[in-house]
């Protein structure tokens, strides 16, 4: 709860500072981030009405009401300002607010309420995201004990791949176990799971198939998922028995290389860009520059993929509490790929990794 307190207070102050006189939250991850719960967002509006120098009040429908029982209203001065059908929500939004010369509305609510609130509240209207993302870049002791416990339980996970990943079975019979082991493991659901096998792990993106794994094939498996609101995301490299191609343990070698110098080169102060280039020379030295098609990593927290990005020109500076994927990838299209991907928290003089399962190429029976 003070965690939530101390949140609402520093978006307020963020608002102010950012010039605008609220933030209009809707059901999501920032709703998540300020009240502990995320709610849907359906045809009836839910919205976060969060003024500055205001009382934060949360309209929402009264048959939605006890959806939000757990949130501590009281305790964090929210006031609940019910609706039932019938009745304008949008007046209530604008009654909650002091004043709406510029109002910032949250990235992703949808237009049915967006375009809605545009009419009621008047005003010019921004984004929040660049008001929020700025504190939620920088995560709290809470949120940094939540992503570790993530981190350990898709490592567990991992640990377990070589029960299901055998010759002769398809990815999508892989990826069925592994994420009935995601969910065993605590997570609320597997938000991803990719068993690319052959010249499927070429593709960073690809899922799973009714292709049958062979002897010899390289297999990238990235996977993971929300535990407590907070997501893991992990990803190792399988080979089943001998590689087909000669040149797999080579071309395996840098890219752990370009991994481990990319988590080493993360401290405080230096660039999200600067991160992206440690990774990307090694595996351009070597020759495989045009096989590194994305960049170096992604935020993490309530949501999968957020702030910051890891990636060329990108200045930001890293700062102790931002959490982030390194994982560089080589993609050798028709033939195989692989990836090596760890969450990691930037401390106040270097790093720490979620993420400890080894990093070599792990080799199954065939």
């Amino acid at each position: 709860m003070e965690a939530l307190r101390a949140r609402l207070g520093r978006a307020t102050a963020a608002a102010a500072e950012a010039g605008v006189d609220a933030l209009l939250i809707s059901p999501g991850s920032d709703l998540r981030y300020l009240l502990g719960i995320g709610g849907s967002s359906f045809e009836r509006l839910t919205c976060l009405v969060l003024p500055v120098g205001g009382t934060p009040v949360l309209v929402l429908p009264k048959l939605e009401q006890p959806g939000y029982a757990a949130v501590p209203v009281g305790e964090l001065g929210v006031e609940f300002a019910p609706w039932v059908d019938g009745e304008d929500p949008y007046a209530l939004v604008r009654k909650a607010l002091k004043r709406t010369d510029r109002v910032a509305v949250a990235d992703m609510m949808p237009a049915l309420h967006n375009l809605r609130l545009r009419e009621a509240v008047g005003g010019d209207q921004v984004l929040a995201g660049p008001v929020l993302r700025e504190l939620r870049m920088r995560k709290d002791a809470v949120e940094v004990a939540a992503l570790r416990d993530a981190g350990a339980a898709i490592d567990r996970v991992h640990a377990r791949v070589g029960e299901w990943l055998k010759v002769g079975r398809t990815e999508a019979e892989v990826g069925a176990d592994i994420a009935a082991a995601i969910v065993a493991e605590g997570h609320e659901l597997a938000e991803f799971v990719i068993v690319g096998s052959g010249p499927n792990g070429a593709s960073p993106h690809h899922s799973v198939s009714d292709r049958v794994i062979r002897a010899g094939d390289v297999v990238v498996v990235d996977i993971g998922g929300p535990l407590a609101g907070y997501n893991s995301d992990s990803t190792r490299t399988y080979v089943l028995g001998e590689p087909e191609f000669e040149d797999v343990r080579e071309t395996y070698a840098v890219l752990e290389a370009a991994q481990r110098a990319a988590v080493e080169a993360v401290r405080p102060g230096v660039t999200c860009a600067e991160v992206d280039a440690v990774a990307r020379r090694i595996i351009t030295e070597a020759g495989f520059g045009e096989y590194f098609i994305h960049r170096t990593g992604h935020g993490i927290g309530l949501d999968v993929h957020e702030e910051p990005y890891i990636m060329g020109g990108n200045d930001l500076p890293i700062e102790p509490g931002m959490a982030f994927s390194v994982e560089p990838g080589i993609y050798l299209p028709g033939r195989w790929g692989a990836r090596i991907e760890d969450i990691v928290v930037a401390t106040e003089d270097g790093v720490e990794s979620f993420n400890n399962r080894p990093h070599d190429l792990v080799v199954l029976p065939a």
